[in-house]
C-alpha cells in the first residue's frame, strides 16, 4: 500500500469512500468516561492539502460531537489522528461470447485487465493517558472521481457517518 497526502486521496475521489468500513477497538477501555478530543498535528499539511485537511477534520468532527465528544485545543481525553492511502488492484474482465464463461476454448472471447485504484482514510483515536490506541476506523471503496467539492464533501460526511456508527463500541447494537 502507497501512503500519499490527504490531497491525492480528497482530490482522487473522497466521493469514492462511502461504503466499506471496519473498525477496531480495545476491549479494556471506558469509552464512556472520554468526554473530550483534540487532533494531534504530527505530519506537515502542504499548502495545497489544507482544505481537504479541514474538510477531514470537520466531517469527524460532526460525527464525535454527535456521539458526545467535545472537541479542545489541549488535554482532551482522546487524540484523533487520520492517515491517508491509496493502493493498487487488478481487475479482470472476461470479454466475449458463445459459451459458459468457464469454457474458454469454444466461441470468441478475450480476458482484459485494468488497475484500479482503491483510497483509504483511516481515524484513529489514542487515549493519552494509557498511551494507547483505543478505536480505529477505516472507510474505504474504488476511487471514483467527481469534480464538484460539495458533492466530494456530502460523501466524505456519509462515509464517517457509516464509520462512526459503531462508535463507541456496543452504540450500533440499540
Amino acid at each position: 500500500m502507497k501512503k500519499i497526502s490527504a490531497a491525492a486521496v480528497l482530490c482522487l475521489g473522497v466521493a469514492a469512500m462511502a461504503q466499506d468500513t471496519r473498525f477496531d477497538y480495545d476491549r479494556s477501555a471506558n469509552f464512556a468516561g472520554y468526554k473530550t478530543y483534540q487532533w494531534v498535528n504530527d505530519k506537515q499539511i502542504h499548502p495545497g492539502d489544507q482544505l481537504i485537511d479541514q474538510d477531514i477534520k470537520r466531517a469527524v468532527d460532526e460525527q464525535l460531537a454527535g456521539k458526545g465528544l467535545r472537541r479542545v485545543e489541549t488535554r482532551g481525553d482522546l487524540y484523533a489522528d487520520y492517515q491517508a492511502s491509496i493502493s493498487h488492484e487488478k481487475e479482470f474482465d472476461n470479454l466475449g461470447w458463445g459459451g459458459p464463461p468457464w469454457f474458454a476454448g469454444w466461441g470468441n472471447s478475450r480476458v482484459v485487465t485494468s488497475t484500479i485504484d482503491v483510497g483509504a482514510l483511516a481515524i484513529g483515536l489514542f487515549d493519552p493517558a494509557r498511551k494507547q490506541l483505543v478505536w480505529r476506523g477505516v472507510a474505504s471503496k474504488t476511487i471514483n472521481v467527481s469534480k464538484d467539492p460539495a458533492k466530494n464533501y456530502r460523501t466524505l460526511e456519509r462515509a464517517m457517518a457509516k464509520l462512526f456508527k459503531s462508535y463507541p463500541p456496543g452504540s450500533d447494537k440499540k
